[in-house]
């Protein structure tokens, strides 16, 4: 029988996705899908109510950490694991080392599908800026000779704002790099210092890009992806550099797919065999995309030769060779969960200053 799918995005997945998505329909013809974009703070209220009401008119949700933990926190995810582990666990076996730990997160209720070792990295005019900081205090002390010349976006609504927040505490060597409350004394006095030669911090990343690729700001912090794709698009140069930390730490990033409660069991059964089909080799290849959630795949074995010409080309040409090093040689961790990263953000705006 015809069914159709309704495929929720909260965190951009679908840029990554969407093709490999539509492509199940090609062995699945009575297959179709709709695709839909919402805000995550938004989306566990309408799925609350859905449910409350005995209705889904949302059966698989692509998104991050946050909105598999504001889920996890109301009941909304189905289980996913173990009780499909004869179609999941050969393939998720596959997964990269990092990404078995970033799938910890989701407790059973979510798959994670797409990988990006983020950051904090630095991204720079290398016309302006001649000697990259290597730690943060040369950053700082580059932020004090170049006043309003260093930008990044607001951590609650940026990805590598949220990133290089996560990452100075292991850059700094604080107490409990897991505690933003009792254990970030350096960060938070750190954080404090660089926003005296900071101007504004951008209601979000694409406004970052903007200025930098302008030239009205010298340097941002960015993350892998968003160094690359901007560049692909033409909103920084691309022969802007980035330069990575001494003995930084990845901060790493992970997309999940994730099935809400309330799912007629036979569109369930269907929406499991799409997540299934989204985690073999040909489709997680698709990840690579323009090097918006570099590099992409979860699972191993995925080579960029596997992708489709046009992500191969564009990778060729924006890329970074120091990538592959920079990911191998440096330890990766997992990102605060949600409840602790809204401490974070909460105690960032008290503490610091400029934002809303």
């Amino acid at each position: 029988a015809a069914v159709t799918i309704n495929v929720v995005d909260v965190a951009g997945s679908l840029a990554l996705l969407q093709e490999a998505i539509e492509s199940y329909k090609t062995t699945h013809p009575n297959v179709k899908f709709t695709f839909t974009k919402a805000p995550a703070p938004e989306l566990p209220s309408k799925l609350k109510a859905m449910q409350n009401a005995k209705r889904s008119d949302i059966d698989l949700v692509l998104g991050g950490t946050d909105i598999l933990a504001a889920g996890i926190e109301q009941n909304l995810w189905v289980t996913l694991l173990p009780e499909n582990n004869a179609k999941f666990a050969p393939l998720t076996e596959n997964y990269l080392p990092e990404v078995k730990k970033m799938q910890e997160l989701a407790h059973n209720q979510g798959l994670a599908v797409a990988f990006m070792p983020a950051g904090p990295l630095l991204e720079y005019n290398p016309d302006k800026v001649k000697q990259v900081p290597g730690t943060p205090q040369e950053l700082l002390a580059w932020c004090k000779a170049n006043p309003n010349k260093l930008i990044y976006a607001r951590p609650a609504n940026s990805g590598p704002g949220r990133t290089f927040l996560m990452g100075l505490p292991y850059l700094l060597g604080d107490k409990d790099p897991k505690d933003p409350v009792k254990g970030w004394d350096k960060t938070w006095a750190y954080l404090k210092e660089l926003n005296t030669c900071i101007e504004y911090y951008p209601g979000g990343t694409g406004a970052v890009m903007k200025e930098l690729g302008e030239g009205s700001r010298d340097m941002t912090l960015t993350v892998t992806g968003w160094d690359i794709n901007p560049r692909a698009l033409g909103v920084v140069p691309k022969e802007f550099k980035v330069g990575a930390f001494k003995n930084m730490t990845w901060v790493n990033d992970t997309h999940y797919m994730i099935v809400p409660k309330g799912l007629a069991p036979a569109k369930q059964a269907v929406v499991l065999d799409v997540m299934a089909y989204l985690l073999q080799p040909k489709q997680q290849a698709q990840t690579y995309d323009k090097g918006y959630f570099y590099p992409g795949p979860a699972i191993k074995n995925v080579p960029v030769t596997m992708a489709p010409q046009a992500s191969q080309d564009t990778l060729k040409e924006f890329g970074r060779a120091e990538y592959a090093d920079w990911i191998a040689k440096f330890p990766h961790v997992q990102p605060l969960d949600a409840q602790v990263m809204v401490k974070a953000l909460d105690r960032k705006s008290r503490r610091v200053g400029k934002e809303c």
